[in-house]
């Protein structure tokens, strides 16, 4: 390790031991790149996306507070249902009680339980395609004792997957546009439950948390609910924060990561949501902003482009939604987002590192036609995101 690196990391040490952290400076020093020994990232991230308060004293009881809060939800939303279905005595082929799955009344619970049903099946597709390490098919040190309760035989939700008669292709809840996310990046990962290793009883693996989080979400936010791409944001997530040294936090992992993927959610919800996209809050607005700054930056390949008739939508969509998850390797998308959670525009930013992201190439651009250029900003060339940053970080400073 560099004395420069060792100096960095004692930096965030003294800024985070203060009973009062100081954001601007925690927000300066994590733009450059947080350190991840000793769960540095871990905790700075918790903080810049106000999961937890400024004030050390008050960590200790809002986490208690918080992460039953996330166990309470696991008993309604997952145990409570599976329970209450349970008790029925009934599968769902042989239905003759009063509330009948076709009842059409939409307080029946079984009509609740089967539009749930329809969000699970989508979640359950995406979160097995969504990461391509072998981290997310691993299990967990850490499995929901909560659900997986040797006591009882609680319904889990890949359980609930498996028994489920309803066919996949009826439950697409595509956001427009993102039905095509994946990236050359991206390896191809199994795509059915029997290519995934079977784990033994009381085991789940990562991507079964992941999935859990994505419902729970789904669950509480009925009005937007789960849309395909979420996966993609809550999976850094996910993956740093039950990656973290210190076993006291990995342990909560995925409460933690519920929360600050709900806060995240609502700063950047707006870009899901198909009728605000061309609202100023909306996608549509923000694609066009991406062109506007580089026509300020560079007349001539922003020429080129509306030449070509290349618009942003072509890609600039899926760099903005997923906040460029599928662009790079999940190390780079990390060190990508410790920039863009500590600039205090953070999403201004991001439009920053798509124009700077144009710029880099430019020359590439310039001498391409429409078909090589949709190729070079489909699987972006450059692989050295710290470039990237300094680029937009220059962009920045001349505004």
């Amino acid at each position: 390790m560099s004395s420069l690196h060792k100096s960095r990391i004692a930096d965030f040490q003294d800024v985070l031991k203060e009973p009062t952290i100081a954001l601007e400076k925690l927000q300066e020093l994590s733009f450059s790149g947080i350190p991840c020994e000793g769960g540095l990232r871990c905790l700075c991230w918790k903080i810049l996306l106000n999961y937890l308060p400024l004030e050390r004293a008050s960590w200790t009881s809002i986490l208690a507070k918080q992460r039953e809060l996330y166990s309470q939800f696991l008993r309604e939303m997952i145990i409570q249902p599976g329970i209450a279905k349970a008790n029925m005595g009934v599968s769902r082929e042989d239905v003759t009680f009063e509330d009948h799955p076709l009842n059409p009344n939409p307080d029946s619970r079984w009509n609740t339980y089967f539009k749930d049903n329809e969000v699970l099946l989508q979640i359950d597709k995406d979160v097995r395609l969504c990461p391509d390490i072998s981290f997310f098919q691993r299990a967990t040190e850490y499995p929901c004792l909560l659900i997986l309760d040797p006591q009882n035989e609680f319904e889990t939700l890949r359980k609930r997957v498996e028994q489920t008669t309803l066919k996949s292709q009826t439950v697409a809840r595509n956001r427009s546009g993102v039905t095509n996310m994946s990236s050359p990046h991206k390896n191809a990962a199994p795509s059915s439950l029997n290519e995934y290793e079977v784990l033994p009883n009381g085991c789940e693996a990562h991507w079964e948390v992941v999935e859990r989080i994505l419902f729970i979400y789904a669950k509480l936010n009925p009005g937007i609910a789960y849309v395909q791409g979420m996966n993609e944001i809550v999976g850094p997530l996910y993956y740093t924060f039950a990656t973290d040294p210190n076993s006291e936090w990995k342990e909560h992992a995925e409460a933690d990561t519920f929360f600050c993927f709900t806060n995240l959610m609502a700063e950047i919800r707006d870009n899901f949501i198909k009728s605000l996209d061309d609202s100023q809050c909306g996608i549509t607005y923000k694609m066009e902003k991406v062109y506007s700054t580089l026509k300020d930056k560079d007349m001539e390949l922003y020429l080129k482009l509306q030449e070509q008739n290349i618009k942003p939508q072509f890609f600039a969509f899926r760099w903005l939604t997923l906040l460029l998850s599928q662009e790079f390797l999940l190390p780079d998308v990390i060190r990508i987002w410790d920039s863009l959670f500590a600039d205090n525009s953070r999403f201004d930013f991001l439009l920053l590192v798509c124009c700077a992201m144009l710029i880099l190439i430019r020359e590439q651009l310039l001498e391409g036609d429409f078909t090589v250029n949709m190729r070079l900003l489909q699987d972006y060339p450059i692989t050295d995101i710290c470039q990237i940053l300094q680029k937009a970080k220059e962009l920045q400073d001349s505004q």
